[in-house]
């Protein structure tokens, strides 16, 4: 599927297309100035604010554009080629319009074994798209994810990077329905419902949207070893701590 998207090209620099370049509007630009002043005041040295203001401009654009690029430059004092180098190495940066819904099928081995792969074959087949393409509403991105990190209930699906655990293939294509069709979803662990691509953005720039404290954190299956010890009533010995100070710091005790 074509995007029409920013391509990189054979050295790794990133060629915005002529539309991701138009210009802010100066309320944008204003807001988009407080927001990045904020940031920026965080850090000891300015350019350690890049990644967050990355995050920044897809909260604004819905990716990481040739304007956005120029901003961050502006503001940090650095070169359209720096910002471009970092916007093109981490994958949660796009350099194509997203949809409002990132879905990632983890198809690493434990997920792929469980049933990701069979997860990936059918939602790919329903939505008609493949990896890191978009549905034509807009709405839906998909993507294979090589670990969700949450291997306790595999196979696990991200929205937005919210987990959906234990899913099947029927399971995540009704999730990828009621994501499109405008409703709130609730993800099996974390907040009480998934949020858009740009509002996620706007948090990992660091601007927190008051649901970090919503849901359940960790289920059952991430707890059971912890809960097996409380029954047995078992413990770390008391002294492996201090034994392994001295071998940590390359100190040995005085005899």
């Amino acid at each position: 599927m074509s995007h029409g998207h920013d391509a990189t090209d054979v050295s790794g620099h990133l060629h915005v297309s002529a539309e991701s370049k138009a210009a802010y509007d100066e309320e944008t630009l204003v807001r988009l100035r407080a927001d990045a002043a904020a940031v920026i005041a965080r850090y000891p040295h300015q350019r350690s604010a890049l990644l967050p203001l990355l995050h920044l401009v897809q909260s604004v654009d819905g990716y990481v554009t040739g304007r956005g690029i120029e901003f961050c430059a502006e503001v940090l004092e650095l070169t359209t080629a720096e910002v471009s180098g970092v916007a093109t190495f981490y994958t949660q940066y796009k350099r194509h319009p997203n949809g409002d819904y990132t879905i990632g099928v983890c198809t690493n081995t434990l997920c792929a074994i469980m049933g990701g792969d069979a997860i990936w074959d059918a939602v790919s087949a329903h939505l008609g798209i493949g990896h890191d393409e978009t549905t034509a509403d807009g709405k839906i991105t998909l993507e294979r994810v090589e670990c969700n990190a949450a291997c306790d209930y595999a196979p696990v699906v991200m929205a937005n990077w919210e987990f959906f655990d234990n899913q099947t293939p029927e399971s995540t294509i009704a999730l990828a329905e009621a994501l499109r069709s405008g409703a709130d979803v609730t993800p099996s662990r974390g907040p009480d419902k998934v949020c858009t691509f740009k509002e996620v953005s706007r948090v990992l720039a660091g601007f927190l949207d008051g649901r970090a404290d919503e849901g359940p954190a960790a289920g059952p299956a991430s707890l059971l070893g912890l809960r097996i010890a409380q029954e047995h009533g078992w413990t770390a010995p008391e002294d492996a701590a201090a034994a392994a100070a001295p071998a940590r710091s390359g100190k040995k005790e005085a005899k």
